[in-house]
């Protein structure tokens, strides 16, 4: 039985991955805030991902998907930046991720499909971007650059690292008027985890497959 780790699986993408990967027979260890959860983990908090990684150790990960995200403030601009919103941010979406990374990655390098995927966003694409929403796609941005210098760093591991945009999504976060379902963007990309070799590491993804600029 293959085996993922989602971080933040509480709610919106994280779940619907979690949902569609036990129908599909895996193994989920789905992280979430609170000691209530059944894996508790903060990833602000180094120490909880330790915590997590000693009680995982010896266990491979087929797929480490870093999926917790915050947006922050909507319609943060020049002028009205909230700079310890903004140091939020990059502390759970890209230092968090990269903690995770450290914390695990023995555990993918010991699987069978060693695979490591970042949720970003197009707003993090540099090529793209229309200079919203500035907080949150600096933090992608820089979690895309994460990825890209993982993905040279651990190849010799046979590890693939790849960055995901889920398109927009009718999540909390991407609200009621947009166009995909979560249950959309998330068959896109199981599709395209399954599709994946180490060719496809340091690459940025589009649900569908398609290949973002950076």
């Amino acid at each position: 039985m293959p085996t993922i780790l989602i971080t933040g699986a509480g709610r919106g993408l994280g779940l619907e991955l979690a949902r569609q990967y036990a129908a599909d027979g895996w193994k989920v260890i789905g992280t979430e805030r609170g000691a209530k959860a059944q894996y508790p983990m903060d990833v602000r908090e180094i120490s909880s991902i330790k915590k997590l990684s000693a009680n995982l150790k010896g266990e491979p990960i087929d797929v480490l998907f870093c999926n917790a995200g915050i947006i922050g403030t909507r319609g943060s601009a020049l002028g009205s930046f909230d700079y310890a919103a903004w140091e939020e941010i990059f502390r759970v979406n890209v230092l968090g991720a990269a903690a995770t990374v450290e914390a695990l990655v023995d555990n993918v390098a010991a699987s069978g499909r060693k695979i490591i995927a970042m949720m970003s966003s197009r707003l993090g694409s540099v090529t793209e971007t229309s200079g919203a929403t500035l907080p949150y796609g600096t933090s992608k941005a820089a979690l895309n650059l994460l990825t890209k210098g993982l993905a040279m760093a651990l190849k010799p591991r046979g590890i693939t690292v790849v960055a995901f945009t889920p398109g927009w999504v009718r999540t909390d976060m991407g609200g009621a008027g947009a166009p995909l379902s979560p249950e959309e963007s998330v068959t896109g990309i199981r599709n395209v985890i399954a599709a994946m070799d180490l060719s496809h590491s340091g690459k940025f993804l589009s649900h569908d497959g398609k290949v973002v600029p950076w």
